[in-house]
């Protein structure tokens, strides 16, 4: 990969494994900066360990324990963006954090059903507000004419939510992630309307965007399959890579492409970015 032209400073919630972790690693490799955000305090170690290997951890990139439940630890997640961030100054946020219990998980009539309900709400949507409320002042933030640290040509910043194309299909007893992925979606087209005016001219505007992701194969993107040498293409099937339209199971790069046209599509706001390979466009019969 090459540099980035315009380094840009970026935080990624859930960075600590899977989709997070990819686009983490993905984007320091790209030149820019980022703080990775997650609950996970061993995977989250782990990741940075990792990516020591290869980038300066304090300069290209730095960790930070937070709870997306727990407005308090938001807030000093943030207060560290501030001082990592040169001039304090955020180009991306990515809401990618999400609770997935609720995935073909309890049913509506069981004892557990609400309890699962509102972790994932309060984390994969509830969540979301909060962090984009918090990190508001630094994405609005302006560039000044001698700033060459991050994107000193761009007009506006950016929020690029992760929903999922279970925001518009479903399997049994998923109604609680179902219903938290679908709310990113209102919640995006609502905020991409509230953030575009700047509250003075020397602020940036910010734009917000949805990548909806469907099968984004990542069970290498994570400590034990580190551990096991597991590589990208283990356990997936020919019939797996044949049910996309594009003859193969989703990886983080495509979902990066996606990162990378919202981030520098000025024109682009409110939008849906849909990567499954097609497979939500397949007509399905009964066999």
């Amino acid at each position: 990969m090459t540099a980035a032209i315009s380094p840009k400073a970026f935080i990624i919630t859930g960075a600590a494994r899977g989709i997070g972790r990819g686009l983490s690693r993905l984007l320091l490799q790209k030149g820019h900066r980022v703080l990775l955000l997650d609950s996970n305090t061993s995977e989250l170690s782990h990741t940075a360990t990792l990516l020591s290997r290869t980038f300066t951890r304090g300069t290209n990139f730095e960790i930070h324990l937070c709870n997306l439940r727990s407005s308090t630890e938001i807030t000093t997640a943030v207060s560290s963006a501030k001082s990592f961030f040169p001039g304090g100054k955020l180009d991306v946020l990515i809401n990618n954090a999400g609770y997935t219990a609720g995935v073909g998980g309890a049913k509506l009539e069981d004892d557990e059903f609400l309890e699962v309900w509102n972790a994932t709400l309060e984390t994969n949507l509830t969540g979301t507000v909060l962090m984009t409320r918090a990190c508001l002042g630094m994405l609005r933030q302006p560039h000044t004419d001698d700033d060459s640290s991050a994107s000193s040509n761009s007009s506006s910043s950016s929020i690029i939510n992760i929903s999922s194309t279970r925001a518009h299909q479903s399997e049994a007893h998923s109604e609680s992630y179902a219903a938290s992925k679908a709310g990113l979606l209102g919640l995006s087209h609502a905020l991409s309307v509230s953030l575009n005016e700047s509250p003075s001219k020397k602020t940036r505007r910010i734009r917000v965007n949805t990548i909806l992701p469907g099968w984004i194969h990542v069970g290498n993107e994570n400590s034990s399959a580190d551990e096991n040498g597991t590589a990208w293409e283990e356990g997936l099937t020919e019939e797996d890579h044949a049910w996309h339209l594009t003859g193969r199971v989703g990886r983080v790069e495509d979902v990066l492409r996606a990162v990378e046209y919202l981030v520098d599509a000025e024109g682009v706001t409110g939008s849906e970015v849909v990567v499954d390979g097609g497979v939500s466009r397949r007509m399905v019969y009964p066999e």
